[in-house]
């Protein structure tokens, strides 16, 4: 429960999902055991801010079942406070991620009719809204259904009126819509945040292909004052203010890359709310970026800040 007067925290809105992993790679019909856990963009975003020092709410729909227990008690467990509607009558969903070779991953979502599809505006209180340092949001949301995007916009419009920061990053899954209907929505929804993430190929559906610097700009030109291009392992390129920077990204040999945008975004907005420049708020950003990549799941790979010293470690042994 999150009192007033405490202090002020970053609110993420979303759906989390139980996991189901493959331990070793190969084809899933020779596979006899699979690793439980769970995911999901936005409360993946609230980890890796708990795990920088700050204070993150997870607000979101879970079912009444076991899978969603689970979501709850890790939530806990790492730092993140859950604001969670338990639905009787949608399960909580679910994701399977395959591991055809060492170096490739295929997520497969079993979400229809779930309870994190069911969000509504009404779920999020706006006590919860006005009491944040900053709202973030992903395109994730407003794809699962109508009432889940209408919750979107209005968390959004919501924090605006209450002078909150927002953000938002496009996180465009081609499996929940097209790029048409994407387009239009998230031109909708970029226009009511302050910050934007994107890759650029998701940036793209919005503005047509044009150089890096170019789609920064035209994202902040739909509303933001800052918009990050996330390239991956070309690293990352931000317009914020008078200021333009690109950032290299951390080299490291991956594991598994997915939560690595997530734990970007984390990093950014862990110094952006600290008041950092945004040279140190992109190093942070690629470095927690490059420590997600190092361990297979969602978020379990999400550094603190006492992490960022082993990527330049020269004694692989601490004692």
């Amino acid at each position: 429960m999150i009192r007033p007067g405490t202090q002020p925290y970053v609110l993420t809105i979303g759906e989390s999902m139980g996991l189901l992993r493959q331990q070793q790679p190969g084809r899933l019909v020779t596979q006899r055991a699979l690793e439980f856990g769970f995911g999901g963009a936005e409360s993946n975003v609230a980890i890796g801010l708990s795990r920088l020092g700050i204070d993150a709410v997870w607000c979101g729909r879970l079912g009444d079942d076991s899978v969603g227990e689970l979501i709850e008690r890790e939530l806990r467990a790492e730092g993140v406070q859950p604001w969670v509607i338990r639905d009787p009558d949608a399960p909580t969903g679910l994701m399977l991620k395959e591991r055809p070779t060492s170096g490739t991953s295929k997520v497969v979502y079993y979400r229809k009719h779930s309870a994190g599809s069911r969000l509504a505006p009404t779920d999020v209180p706006d006590a919860l809204i006005e009491q944040a340092a900053l709202v973030h949001v992903t395109g994730i949301t407003p794809a699962l259904s109508e009432s889940a995007s209408e919750a979107t916009e209005s968390t959004l419009r919501r924090a605006r009126a209450a002078g909150v920061l927002t953000s938002i990053d496009l996180n465009y899954r081609a499996a929940l819509w097209n790029r048409v209907d994407a387009a239009a929505r998230l031109t909708e929804l970029v226009a009511l945040a302050d910050i934007v993430f994107a890759g650029d190929d998701e940036a793209a559906i919005l503005l047509g292909h044009r150089s890096v610097p170019e789609l920064a700009a035209g994202l902040r030109a739909l509303g933001p004052q800052e918009a990050v291009i996330k390239l991956g392992e070309r690293g990352c390129f931000a317009s914020a203010g008078e200021q333009t920077l690109e950032r290299a990204a951390v080299p490291v040999t991956a594991v598994d890359t997915v939560g690595a945008g997530d734990a970007f975004v984390a990093g950014y907005l862990a110094e952006r709310l600290a008041g950092s420049s945004l040279p140190l708020r992109l190093e942070t950003a690629v470095t927690a970026g490059a420590f997600a990549c190092l361990t297979a799941g969602d978020w379990e790979g999400l550094p603190r800040r006492q992490d960022f010293a082993l990527l330049g470690a020269v004694d692989p042994v601490q004692r």
